[in-house]
């Protein structure tokens, strides 16, 4: 463990945004803190990030941008602001029964409240180049965690051949680095979905895991800045199919980022398959894209070239052990893109976090009135963390999961537009009731993911009810018009006959 008693030492491994926030949390407290990343310099251009693409355009929401403005770091807002394209809603393209090209352009929120479209490699950046400033910060690159243990609170950590700085090599076997040991009170890990912390963590703690491929592949395409001109750069671009989906999201060069999202037998299909063919298949899919806003050569080429990537879902439970250890971000719960959430949750994992180490005394030595050891405290604000966010993960991970189906079929759909209409309005004209949309809860607020599952429950059985007592309304309506049809008809048949028999 540390030897300062003044000041924690907090190493975390990972220096993807959640790590790096966290370091920026831990060090404007008055931390010693040494991240530890397996890659080289993040900033670096050249170094290939762990999902094998160059450019990926994430969704920046209200939580991922409280987290930030709660670092404690002036200008940081602003400065990833400033690099990022607005998103106000959905444009869901299409193609009529005339067969002409359909755009239809879908608002996020009826308040106006809208998405960033931000570069991961630029917010990364500028959150290494803040941590740079602080002089109770180290960076370490080419750092591989090799092993832990979390009682005596000691890390091993081997430096990759092409490390910035340079090692020693051990005598017996040439070139080969040496681990080095590190102390710590607390280590976080913010290391991603195949997390290394996670792994040497299941062996002290009773961890519940559950990893989940779904059978969805997606590959990255690029929309050049000429043909992209004719796309609004404020939109989330969609081509909805039953079975698959593409995805654009503009970025600052004024390209498209594009994403297609199918079943790994639809990949399978088509890795064979000749350039005009694959166009063939965008052009019935995905009217519009080829050879309007990519060639098809263009198309082709770009498909050879970029890996097919799965799609994981991971839950589990602890998040932390003890006093020593916690996970964050995909190292605790990896998600599907979907709802454009796993970096948001990520950053807001270490709000929560640090907020309940704050409420906890950790930095004040005092709980209550009553003085206990930092570690007794970090103990009882991990456990805390825990509780509250785990069923949060779990909630977010479904949600995901769920939203998938609604991108790629039910933004199209008459009755998920009509309960989106009837959600919005209810909120416009009478806010008092508190009802808003499931997707303005999860984007526009920091509200908790558990709770806004809940509120959509409940704002989902009192629509069903209304919609039920609205069917057995007009059935009653319908059963009295048939009954004085009926009626009608029969009455002159019944005068004339009572007429007759007198």
């Amino acid at each position: 463990m540390a030897h300062d008693s003044d000041k924690q030492k907090v190493v975390i491994v990972g220096a993807g945004p959640a790590g790096a926030l966290a370091a920026l949390y831990a060090a404007n407290r008055g931390d010693n803190v040494e991240v530890y990343e397996l890659r080289d310099d993040l900033r670096d251009p050249s170094t290939t990030p762990l999902n094998f693409t160059k450019s990926i355009n994430l969704a920046l929401s209200e939580r991922g941008i409280n987290s930030i403005k709660k670092a404690r770091c002036d200008g940081l807002l602003d400065h990833v602001i400033d690099r990022t394209i607005p998103m106000h809603g959905r444009m869901i393209h299409s193609q009529n029964k005339d067969g002409n090209f359909v755009q239809e352009s879908q608002k996020y929120d009826p308040y106006g409240r809208h998405l960033y479209a931000v570069d991961r490699a630029g917010l990364n950046r500028a959150l290494l180049e803040s941590l740079d400033k602080m002089p109770n910060v180290t960076l370490y690159f080419n750092h591989k965690l090799t092993g832990a243990n979390f009682n005596s609170k000691t890390a091993w950590f081997e430096q990759q051949e092409h490390a910035q700085n340079p090692t020693q090599y051990s005598s017996d076997k040439k070139n080969r680095p040496i681990e080095i040991s590190v102390d710590f009170d607390l280590l976080i890990g913010a290391d991603g979905a195949h997390s290394a912390v996670r792994y040497h963590m299941m062996k002290y703690a009773q961890l519940t895991y559950q990893q989940e491929y779904i059978d969805t592949l997606w590959c990255e395409f690029r929309i050049e800045p000429g043909p992209a001109s004719t796309m609004s750069p404020n939109h989330l671009h969609i081509w909805p199919g039953r079975s698959f989906m593409f995805i654009a999201i503009a970025s600052i060069d004024k390209s498209f980022t594009c994403n297609l999202f199918a079943p790994s037998s639809c990949f399978a299909r088509l890795s064979g398959s000749s350039a005009t063919e694959l166009q063939s298949f965008f052009a019935q899919n995905f009217p519009g894209v080829c050879p309007e806003l990519i060639s098809t050569e263009d198309l082709g080429a770009q498909f050879s070239k970029s890996p097919y990537l799965p799609l994981i879902s991971i839950k589990c439970s602890p998040h932390h052990y003890k006093s020593s250890v916690v996970i964050v971000g995909d190292a605790a719960h990896a998600m599907v893109p979907f709802y454009g959430q796993g970096m948001n949750a990520a950053l807001e994992d270490v709000r929560v976090l640090f907020e309940f180490l704050d409420k906890n005394g950790v930095y004040s030595r005092s709980l209550g009135g009553a003085t206990y050891t930092q570690e007794q405290l970090r103990a009882q604000a991990l456990d805390e963390y825990t509780k509250q966010r785990t069923p949060d993960a779990a909630a977010i991970n479904d949600l995901a999961l769920s939203n998938y189906e609604v991108m790629r079929s039910g933004v199209g759909s008459p009755l998920s537009r009509m309960r989106k209409w009837v959600e919005e309005s209810v909120s416009l004209y009478f806010p008092s009731l508190g009802w808003e949309t499931q997707y303005s809860r999860v984007s526009f607020e920091n509200e908790r993911y558990s709770e806004v599952m809940m509120a959509v429950q409940r704002q989902g059985k009192i629509l069903m009810g209304m919609f039920g007592l609205g069917l057995a309304g007009l059935g009653g309506m319908v059963c009295i018009g048939l009954w004085r049809s009926s009626h009608a008809r029969l009455m002159p048949d019944f005068i004339f006959r009572s007429r007759g028999t007198r």
